[in-house]
């Protein structure tokens, strides 16, 4: 090889997001705890927004911890006004996890009017509102372009493919990747990437009591080659991987994390 052949003298990116602020959506429980935990672990500051403040305080009594800072916002991501105000009152941000969401699952000529604007409100709306109010503060900064930001969409493996009893919950999914490429597309040259990840069913309170007969579990297991749910863990790793240097020429990319449900 030439001496000057760039792999010569290449090195690992660093996968750490030492100094950074994080705000994740969604985070008392499940993925977007233990995202939040895991962007703390790599050395971000988080913030944490939900519902409910004694879920949030008890994640940010593990990210504090862990030599990290916590903020607790408590807020209805629903309520557009409140959730730009949280954002906009941000000194900095420099990585959103847009992970709140639901689902209802049921027959799709069953699907109430409730449960369609829930779905949509929550899943589409509030992701929307969520990640431009984020771009808006990371553009705040005069050297965004340089230092870079990330926003990271919590989609599904059902943002890419059917399944009975979620046409509502793969509406919105499939919605949530077309915007995450047409925002990856529209923030490339401001600095910002953006990206999604696409979880199989994760081993959380939540999905065991959607599998919580061997019948329900039998359907899902069967569908995944490797034949088990995935971890929390699996999740934290990706989200951290697309908000770190080492993801800095991923965007617009859906980083499948399904156990291969996708690939057959």
């Amino acid at each position: 090889m030439s001496d000057n052949d760039p792999a010569i003298t290449a090195r690992l990116p660093s996968f750490r997001v030492d100094g950074q602020v994080a705000l994740v959506t969604g985070a008392g429980a499940g993925l977007g705890a233990g995202i939040a935990i895991g962007l703390a672990e790599a050395g971000a500051d988080v913030v944490l927004i939900a519902r409910r403040k004694p879920a949030l305080d008890q994640v940010a009594a593990r990210i504090e911890g862990l030599g990290r800072r916590a903020t607790v916002a408590v807020c209805d991501v629903t309520r557009s006004d409140e959730l730009r105000s949280v954002v906009a009152g941000l000194g900095r941000l420099d990585i959103l996890v847009n992970n709140a969401g639901t689902n209802f699952p049921e027959p799709f000529v069953e699907v109430s009017d409730a449960h369609l604007d829930a779905m949509l409100d929550l899943n589409v709306r509030a992701a929307f509102v969520a990640a431009q109010a984020a771009a808006r503060k990371m553009l705040e900064d005069p050297a965004r372009a340089k230092k870079g930001g990330a926003i990271i969409n919590i989609s599904s493996q059902m943002g890419h493919v059917g399944s009975p009893n979620r046409t509502v919950y793969c509406m919105t999914k499939h919605a949530l990747e077309g915007l995450t490429k047409a925002m990856a597309v529209e923030l490339a040259t401001m600095g910002i990437r953006v990206n999604s990840i696409g979880p199989t069913f994760i081993d959380t309170p939540l999905v065991r009591r959607v599998v919580d007969t061997p019948e329900k579990r039998h359907f899902v297991l069967s569908r995944i080659p490797m034949g088990t749910l995935g971890r929390v863990e699996d999740i934290m790793a990706a989200a951290v991987y697309l908000a770190s240097p080492a993801a800095a020429m991923v965007t617009g990319a859906h980083l499948l994390v399904d156990g291969g449900w996708t690939a057959q």
